[in-house]
């Protein structure tokens, strides 16, 4: 019992640390970010996986709300694009790849929430023992088995 509890404590520990060395970089490059890679690999608990998916819905969020005001600019490049004079082109063009960059962002972060939210419901509650213990435990119930040490 202390090991499973143990093991959630320091899954949740890491996962606030990783949730921490991705603030400084913005939204859409933590999507993609190797860090963000390498504690989903890492993901074995189905507190990690629901860690994961709030941070993942969170994100899609964020890239929501990038999305509109990229949008809410770019109407307003094409309304008044004769205060911008020859920039106007330029600005709308950036403004519109921009919204669509941001849009896609969020839909590969509620497309991932989703695969997270899935393996988290297939998992049982923070129940996660090392190979290495399920091995010894096995070879522990076959010697009490075999010597009658019930």
């Amino acid at each position: 019992m202390k090991t499973r509890r143990f093991l959630a404590i320091v899954s949740m520990v890491s996962i606030l640390g990783f949730l921490a060395s991705c603030a400084p970089m913005s939204p859409y490059e933590a999507v993609n970010s190797p860090t963000l890679r390498k504690t989903v690999q890492n993901a074995r608990t189905r507190s990690d996986h629901d860690a994961l998916t709030r941070h993942f819905e969170n994100l899609a969020e964020e890239m929501r709300i990038k999305a509109a005001e990229q949008k809410k600019l770019l109407q307003h490049y094409e309304e008044k694009s004769y205060l911008y004079g020859r920039q106007a082109q330029d600005r709308q063009s950036h403004t519109w790849a921009l919204m669509v960059r941001y849009e896609q962002a969020a839909k590969t972060s509620l497309s991932k929430a989703a695969s997270h939210r899935q393996i988290a419901a297939q998992l049982e509650p923070d129940v996660y023992t090392s190979p290495d213990r399920q091995t010894a435990e096995a070879v522990d119930d076959t010697t009490n088995l075999r010597f009658g040490n019930n």
